[in-house]
């Protein structure tokens, strides 16, 4: 994890000398994810894509884990986990609330496309852009 940090440091730190804009952590790990960088965690291509056509969900913190496409209000350890996600390929998808929520799958048999667009119809109102550091958020820890 720490030469995945300083790797992209110093990618930034070039981007940045090249007078180009500075990510955010959310941006970053979107755009290493879309690249498919060696560094960033490995999710299947298609479903990634989709989601990043989402604007709502290209605003919030990606984390593709085991067949799974997952979405975050933080940017850092813990997680927020109160999303909905994304478990599938390029052939099918389906769509799961969060955990303790139900009903538990929202949809099923989906395209990419169809995944995203019903992972953005259950998003909380008001939900994003994440905002960088741990879950909950800093006004919730008193």
């Amino acid at each position: 994890m720490g030469h995945r940090v300083e790797r992209v440091v110093l990618a930034e730190s070039r981007r940045h000398d090249r007078g180009v804009t500075e990510e955010t952590s959310v941006e970053t790990t979107w755009r290493l994810l879309l690249e498919r960088h060696p560094t960033a965690r490995r999710g299947n291509p298609a479903v990634i894509g989709a989601a990043y056509t989402e604007s709502r969900l290209r605003a919030l913190f990606p984390i593709p884990s085991h067949g799974a496409l997952t979405f975050h209000r933080n940017t850092q350890f813990p997680w927020s986990n109160d999303l909905p996600f994304i478990v599938g390929d390029a052939q099918s998808c389906t769509v799961y609330a969060p955990l303790g929520m139900s009903p538990r799958v929202l949809g099923e048999s989906l395209t990419p496309h169809e995944a995203a667009a019903l992972v953005v119809a259950h998003l909380p109102h008001g939900c994003g852009p994440a905002f960088e550091g741990p879950w909950p958020p800093p006004e919730a820890r008193g």
